[in-house]
This record gives C-alpha cells, structure tokens and sequence, in this order.
C-alpha cells in the first residue's frame, strides 16, 4: 500500500504564512509528481501547485509569488510554504501524487486533506 499524510495546516491571520508537508510512504518505486490541491466550502477542488520530480513546478495564477512548492526526492516528501495569506486561501488542503508501486502499478493517490484557515 502507499499512503500520503499531510501536516501542517491551522488558523492565521491574513498575511501570515502556513508550511505544510506532504509525506509520501509505502511501495513506492518512483514518483513522477506530487503537489497540492485545495477545495473551499461551497467550491470545486483546485490545483494550487505541483511539482514534477525532475523539477518542473506549476502554479494556480492565484498563489504565484505567495506560494513556494518544493520536493525531497530522498525523504519522498513535498512542502508547500504559503505566504501573504488571504481569507481566500482558506480551504482544505490535499497532497497529491502520480506514483509507480514497487510492483510497477502507476497510481494516483491523495491524503486525508489538512484544514488551512486564514482570518481577517
């Protein structure tokens, strides 16, 4: 089995920061990419960042140059550091990633999702 969990979320005031960290554990022979996804109350699940394992990072229009997504390729880990904070942002936060399993099965797996509150 492979599994993502999420720390890292909590309340801040607007313009604060939040760091979160996604750990990736399990079968894993290899992972292609990994990022996050938020969804706010009443809104469809969206793409905030995703990080390629060669390097490439994308971004939502939304959070560029407030967010920074990063990877460890060795601890098998993703963080997304999220700075200037708007009440906006507030959403639950999900980890994502496109893994192949020691058994060479490509996956798509999520985590449990961790609650990201900003105030105003």
């Amino acid at each position: 089995q492979v599994h993502l969990v999420e720390s890292g979320g909590g309340l801040v005031q607007s313009g604060g920061s939040l760091r979160l960290s996604c750990l990736a554990s399990g079968s894993i022979n290899s992972i292609n990419d990994m990022g996050w996804f938020r969804q706010a109350p009443g809104k469809e699940r969206e793409l905030v960042a995703r990080i390629t394992w060669g390097g490439h990072t994308n971004y939502a229009d939304s959070v560029k140059g407030r967010f920074t997504n990063s990877g460890d390729n060795v601890q098998l880990m993703v963080f997304l550091q999220m700075n200037s904070l708007k009440p906006e942002d507030t959403a639950v936060y999900y980890c994502s990633a496109d893994v192949r399993t020691s058994t060479w099965v490509q996956l798509n797996i999520w985590g449990q999702g961790t609650q990201g509150t900003v105030s105003s």
